[in-house]
């Protein structure tokens, strides 16, 4: 491959990329960062330098960079073959994964769907459970409940099911309707809960589902954590109030699994860990360690059933992409998935978290600048201030993306959402690493709050 200057890199992209999330005047105005090479937690830039990985590559890194047993899946997996069509043809890592994520999911969940992001694995969810109420002679079901600040995704359906505002009100008049019920409330980090509160979330939606059952299809949510919706916790314990309340009133569950599945809260998945079965469990990021597109939503037997009928009848669910059950996704998937049974089963995931939530306490609690620490798992979220007494920072006042900028600078890969910085660690990250992310975290935050 030819070795491009970095003058012509920033140039082509200034000129040619549309980034993702990304105010692209900002971004143009500053020097761009052109990653290069990737190793464990560590990523170097086209000038040779290094940036811990603080993010996780968008919450999706399991085992880290390069990691050599993924790679190898996935050489092994391209010297037989890239790609083939799924739809009604079969390959050999797509049936083992479709077993794996059986197998590993909680019982009553038997099916894989498989699409190649997150949002179009909700997307499947939303399609399966409105065809299912009409094929079942339910049609008034097609309402569909929210949880206030939720998201799912960027497609018109994975929008409507969610809540998150400043993301998604420009296209609201494109979105179908929802019931919006509060979501509760959860002050929690390193091991330790201070408040907690989810009555009025049960209340409402108690009520809710009392007076418009008969016309609601489903509720989505993401359990234990609100995701991009400002990293809010849920109380241990919420999920399964809400399974009860939609087993009572015959509306489906879809879970969205997408940011804490595969360890890392701890467990597997967070279903498992309270023992509740969804009607849909949707999956990506984590799903092949973050080496390639991929997602899946995973379902019950008695769904699967319901679509099982003559040709005439018209039961097929017409949905599917071109990439789907890839087979290097596959086999990334499979071979990262034996990787995280036995650090789970260890015990290692869970002494990784007591040792980010001991660098949290050493780095970060009692912090002049930061209003709130939350954080759950290998998850962190924190606010920044002023000051006690002190007016919040504005939107306009950038305070995230000064942030983001001041630690880039200092070898610190984060990306902020308002002015909540996110600490995200791979699952692999070592001590130092952890302490490195915590005290630059916190020193970067003291520069941006005293320059503002």
């Amino acid at each position: 491959m030819a070795v491009h200057s970095k003058t012509n890199l920033d140039q082509w992209d200034k000129n040619h990329s549309w980034h993702p999330f990304t105010p692209m005047k900002d971004y143009v105005e500053f020097p761009i960062t052109q990653l290069q090479t990737a190793q464990g937690c560590w990523i170097t830039d086209t000038e040779g330098k290094r940036y811990l990985d603080g993010n996780a590559s968008n919450w999706s890194k399991v085992h880290g960079h390069n990691d050599p047993d993924l790679n190898a899946a996935l050489v092994e997996q391209m010297n037989q073959m890239a790609h083939v069509s799924y739809k009604g043809l079969g390959h050999p890592t797509a049936a083992k994964l479709c077993e794996q994520l059986a197998r590993l999911t909680p019982e009553g969940l038997t099916r894989t769907f498989f699409t190649d992001n997150g949002s179009c694995a909700i997307e499947t969810a939303l399609k399966l459970s409105f065809q299912y109420w009409q094929m079942t002679g339910r049609e008034t079901k097609r309402e569909v409940i929210a949880i206030r600040n939720g998201y799912h995704g960027d497609t018109i359906g994975s929008m409507s099911v969610g809540d998150a505002g400043g993301f998604h009100n420009r296209f609201s008049q494109w979105m179908f309707d929802k019931h919006v019920i509060p979501a509760p409330i959860c002050n929690e980090y390193a091991g330790r809960v201070s408040f907690q509160d989810d009555s009025e979330s049960v209340e409402a939606l108690t009520k809710l589902l009392q007076e418009r059952s008969e016309h609601i299809a489903l509720l989505t949510m993401e359990p234990w954590i609100l995701g991009p919706g400002g990293l809010k916790l849920h109380p241990k314990g919420f999920l399964k109030k809400v399974r009860a309340l939609c087993d009572e009133y015959e509306v489906h569950l879809i879970l969205d699994e997408i940011f804490v599945g595969f360890g890392r809260m701890g467990p597997m998945f967070v279903c498992g860990a309270e023992d509740v079965c969804p009607d849909f469990l949707c999956l990506s990021k984590g799903l092949n360690g973050g080496y390639l597109p991929f997602a899946a939503t995973v379902t019950t037997e008695k769904m699967y059933q319901a679509y099982l009928g003559d040709f005439a009848e018209m039961k097929t669910f017409f949905h599917g992409h071109t990439f789907a059950a890839n087979a290097l996704c596959t086999a990334v998937s499979v071979r990262s998935i034996e990787k995280l049974e036995p650090m789970i089963a260890s015990g290692a995931i869970e002494r990784r978290i007591r040792v980010f939530e001991q660098k949290i306490l050493e780095h970060l609690e009692g912090h002049p600048f930061i209003s709130e620490i939350r954080q759950r798992g290998l998850a962190c979220g924190l606010d920044i201030s002023r000051g006690v007494g002190k007016p919040d920072f504005a939107f306009e006042d950038q305070i995230g993306f000064k942030f983001y900028l001041d630690a880039l600078k200092n070898g610190l890969l984060l990306r902020p959402i308002g002015n909540t910085i996110y600490m995200i660690p791979s699952l692999i990250m070592n001590e130092e690493e952890m302490d490195l992310l915590c005290k630059q975290t916190a020193a970067s935050i003291h520069t941006v709050v005293k320059n503002a």
